[in-house]
């Protein structure tokens, strides 16, 4: 018969927790490895490096050689890195920048008719970069310009209002209902609070950590050019077939997909004339952020000079033209006030829009030449000193006629 002293003895050296005799006692954990603190801290280290060299490394992977009439392809228009990366590309290239929304990208008109394109040929020589991106409001071009557009310094810039984003409360961005509006990811995330912005706080919270770590934008990019804007897990379930080291499309940066462009009028395509409920300029949003983003590019050192509009106001009817014509005193009032060089075009011939805000072809053609005589705009002083002066001046055309001194309000 066994004895019951070593029966239980064995029971209890079996028992979970208990270390067999001999061999050392050591408490249970997972197999993951432990690092000492200071191998902790070299891993760090080693981390932080790839963070920083990576997005680096990239760019001599990545072929960037825009044409002269490149502007960001219409489907890369939420790629903020890879505007980060032109307008550092464009900066090195060109005397000035234009930057706005789908007015100065050129919504309804090829690369080679947008606004910038037309100021080069008068010119002669390719100083105007287009840097619009497409549907962004003024609220998103503020973060625009504060978060991806540092490299603009000491430059001259033309940038543009836009005044169709004043042209109800929706558009303002001033509803509380949401409302999924363009470029969410360059708008404040908590202060100050748009009322019809309702992402989660971890969302805005990775927002923001995005905006600050280059690493984490360009991990943006890559998906957007390689895994149709989703994070590669997703993208591996819904292509479980294909290989998640295919590689990036390298041409999609400097390439535009083939897009037709009809130039078909508003009234040929049927659009009527509107009664718009504006938004008063003291209580926009719009325009407070459009404020933001001149104050922003002044303390760069820019030279800033300002184009509004040109909107469609023969599509305007009732109440709105009267309320339009208030608005247009007060952005001129506010920028003689802070001594910014401007142009508030007259409108545009009615055949001239193809909507309420975006000009044809030969639209872009008219308001370059109408902007290049405008005693306001450098470049139209620049022009008359042409034969005389600019021959033998070692500056570009803009620089020698952008002069005026910019103060902050």
């Amino acid at each position: 018969m066994t004895n019951k002293n070593t029966v239980k003895n064995e029971i209890s050296t079996n028992s979970p927790g208990h270390t067999p005799t001999g061999l050392p006692d050591v408490p249970f954990s997972s197999n993951g490895i432990r690092l000492s603190p200071c191998e902790a801290i070299v891993a760090v280290i080693i981390v932080a490096v790839l963070f920083v060299l990576i997005p680096r490394g990239w760019c001599l992977l990545e072929k960037f050689e825009p044409s002269v009439d490149y502007r960001v392809p219409y489907d890369l228009s939420s790629d903020y890195w890879l505007y980060d990366r032109y307008c550092r590309w464009a900066v090195d290239k060109y005397e000035t920048v234009v930057i706005g929304d789908s007015v100065i990208w050129g919504h309804y008109v090829p690369p080679e008719n947008t606004l910038s394109e037309h100021l080069n040929r008068i010119v002669g020589s390719n100083e105007f970069a287009n840097l619009g991106v497409d549907g962004i409001h003024p609220v998103a071009l503020a973060g625009l310009i504060k978060y991806y557009s540092r490299s603009i310094s000491g430059k001259n810039v033309i940038l543009c209002f836009n005044p169709l984003w004043m042209t109800s409360r929706k558009h303002d961005l001033q509803t509380e209902k949401e409302f999924h509006f363009n470029h969410p990811r360059l708008t404040p995330q908590f202060i100050p609070k748009i009322p019809c912005y309702k992402e989660t706080s971890s969302q805005k919270i990775g927002i923001i950590l995005e905006r600050n770590v280059p690493f984490l934008s360009w991990g943006s990019h890559l998906q957007q050019i390689s895994y149709d804007n989703l994070p590669p897990s997703l993208w591996s379930l819904e292509h479980p077939y294909d290989n998640i080291f295919h590689g990036a499309d390298l041409e999609t940066t400097v390439s535009e997909s083939d897009t037709d462009f009809p130039q078909t009028s508003w009234r040929e395509r049927g659009l009527g004339r509107q009664d718009f409920p504006w938004v008063e300029l003291e209580t926009s949003l719009q325009w407070q952020f459009f404020c933001e983003a001149v104050e922003t590019l002044q303390k760069r050192n820019n030279k800033v000079f300002i184009i509004v509009g040109p909107f469609n106001e023969h599509m305007m009817k009732g109440d709105s033209i009267q309320a339009y014509e208030e608005i247009k005193k007060g952005i001129k009032s506010w920028l003689q006030k802070n001594n910014i060089p401007h142009y508030l075009p007259s409108p545009l011939p009615d055949g001239y829009y193809a909507d309420a805000s975006h000009p044809l072809s030969k639209g872009y053609a008219m308001l370059a030449e109408q902007l290049c005589k405008d005693k306001s705009f450098p470049l139209s002083r620049a022009i008359h000193l042409e034969d005389s002066v600019a021959a033998t001046h070692p500056l570009p055309i803009f620089s020698r006629a952008c002069g005026t001194k910019i103060i902050q309000e």
